[in-house]
């Protein structure tokens, strides 16, 4: 549960301690005081949306923090992310969030992201919005609504496994079945695409290869010129001899001496080896004279096909293997095109089996939603009598619709609000008061599925009045037997019935507006409640009333509670 939340610099306030209590925590204060604040700082520490807005005027930055105990570390979410409550079973939960936007979270020291944050924080505390009535004229969330309710996780992903299946064939065959016109352009596109690159002879490599014999050959008389003077160096001509010769001369003039000393004798040896060497090398150089043969014709025919597959290459890729790629792009699309009315009645059989196997799974979830949808009815028909909605009735309507991504039902939330009265869709005869008070049953219901141990409330109440008001309090005494129940009200019966009252003040200190958070003994229970029944003329028939209330509060707990 929720033990203590710490707020800094959100909004009006500035800062704040509230230490709340096991059971049932009410929140009560002037319109404007802040109360929505406390709601807002608590879905910002669980990952919830926080604009930088949110800051105090002022302030660079807003903190909040949570700490909860009796968290099990076999919680979803903790162990995905690599937290784990303290030896205690306590989590700390913190959020800052910066005047630029940035957010920095933890969870027991250890630094998290947003959504990580509130992955854990879904797990700990639900809150149910001013608003959150309202989602029950969305007839398309009642369908989640009941899924929730009958833990159909598995059934839904089977089914939604056959129908992606399906889905994927029908794709393939809309891609298939295109117009004649529009098939017989397209194929005549891809044979041209073909034909031209099928008649390039595309070689993987070659345009390497060609550039560098395309650069040879445009240097050719330099080549030819460098390589003949390097020739003529080493070999020489008719009219004089090259090195190679000169150093075969020297080699033979130290022929006879060499065995006169060890000196001598590696001096003929050094010669001998630098002949061999210039030899080769001369040889070399020779080959490659009498390799290179330039030609004009040659260097053309290079520019050209340099100029061809520069035009491919804007065409059909930014290399040669690219469009070779491509080619066997347009050669499997083109035999596909070509053999179409084949491949489609392969595909329409496996779309027949697979449409089969979507409405086996789609009648089998539909089966379990029923089920599920009778004990909604009978659950919610209970929380109802508990709220003093004795002759609403309450059903779950079943339209069967063509598969979709959720199923094969229209599933709806029908009322009748008076007896004799037929159940019509809650959006066009729920009031205000009625869809506050059913949201609230399906709320507790759905808490019951859960291992959430945190509700919160923010006025729960609106469109509540008088008996009904007293019920709605009688209920939410009961769920905070089980659960820790947080509570911001306007109503003294509700505020009346909680185990742990606070009010949250506004004041003003030095020019600015601060917000502070107090929790209530009983006198100043009774000055609260009567401020909430009369207003700012609190008369001592208030304060004699509010005790009053408070003395049927605990009565009502010694009754049913002890």
């Amino acid at each position: 549960m929720l033990e203590l939340l710490h707020i800094e610099n959100i909004a009006v306030i500035e800062s704040a301690d509230i230490s709340f209590c096991p059971g049932f925590n009410a929140l009560t204060g002037e319109t404007g005081a802040g109360k929505s604040i406390v709601i807002d700082a608590m879905s910002a520490v669980l990952g919830g949306r926080a604009s930088r807005e949110l800051i105090r005027t002022g302030a660079d930055k807003a903190f909040v923090s949570a700490v909860f105990s009796q968290v099990p570390s076999t919680l979803p979410g903790l162990a995905d992310n690599g937290v784990t409550p303290d030896e205690d079973g306590n989590l700390l939960l913190q959020r800052e969030i910066g005047g630029d936007g940035k957010n920095v979270c933890r969870a027991n020291g250890r630094p998290l992201t947003v959504t990580q944050l509130r992955q854990i924080g879904g797990e700990l505390l639900n809150i149910h919005g001013q608003h959150d009535g309202q989602q029950l004229l969305d007839e398309e969330q009642h369908g989640a609504y009941l899924d929730r309710f009958g833990r159909m996780e598995a059934p839904l992903a089977a089914y939604r496994s056959a129908y992606n299946a399906m889905a994927a064939i029908r794709d393939q065959i809309r891609s298939l079945q295109m117009n004649e016109a529009e098939k017989a352009r397209r194929m005549d596109s891809l044979r041209f695409q073909i034909d031209e690159l099928e008649r390039a002879e595309l070689v993987p490599g070659e345009e390497e290869e060609l550039n560098a014999r395309r650069e040879l050959l445009r240097n050719g008389e330099k080549y030819i010129a460098a390589l003949s003077g390097a020739d003529y160096c080493l070999s020489g001509d008719d009219n004089g001899a090259g090195a190679v010769s000169a150093i075969r001369e020297a080699e033979e003039a130290l022929r006879g001496i060499r065995t006169l000393s060890d000196e001598l004798g590696e001096l003929y040896k050094r010669l001998e080896s630098i002949r061999c060497e210039v030899y080769d090398l001369a040889e070399t150089i020779r080959d490659k004279r009498a390799e290179f043969a330039f030609s004009p014709a040659e260097l053309d025919a290079a520019e050209a096909r340099t100029d061809q597959l520069y035009r491919l290459k804007k065409k059909y890729g930014a290399t040669v293997e690219d469009m070779i790629a491509y080619l066997e792009q347009c050669r499997s699309e083109l035999d596909a095109m070509e053999t179409a009315d084949d491949t489609l009645i392969l595909l329409n059989g496996k779309l027949r089996k697979a449409e089969a196997v979507v409405r086996a799974a789609g009648a089998e979830l539909t089966q379990k939603r029923k089920a599920a949808a009778q004990a909604l009815e009978q659950r919610i028909q209970s929380e109802l009598r508990d709220l003093d909605m004795n002759k609403v009735r309450f059903a779950i309507e079943f339209t069967e619709k063509e598969p979709a991504a959720d199923g094969c039902d229209v599933i709806r939330f029908l009322m009748s609000a008076n007896a004799g009265e037929d159940l019509r869709p809650i959006a066009k005869i729920a009031s205000g008061g009625e869809l506050a008070r059913i949201m609230l049953a399906l709320k507790n219901v759905l808490a019951e599925q859960e291992s959430i141990a945190t509700l919160v409330f923010d006025e729960v109440d609106t469109g509540v009045s008088g008996r009904a008001a007293q019920k709605v309090a009688e209920k939410l005494t009961q769920v905070a037997r089980h659960k820790q129940v947080l509570c911001v009200t306007h109503l003294p019966q509700l505020a009346a019935m909680a185990d742990t009252h606070f009010s949250v003040e506004k004041g003003e200190s030095g020019g600015r507006t601060f917000t502070r958070v107090i929790q209530l003994d009983r006198e100043a229970r009774k000055a609260e409640l009567a401020r909430i029944t009369g207003g700012s003329q609190v008369t001592p028939a208030l304060l004699e009333s509010a005790g009053e209330l408070l003395d049927q509060a605990d009565a009502y707990r010694k009754q049913h509670f002890v």
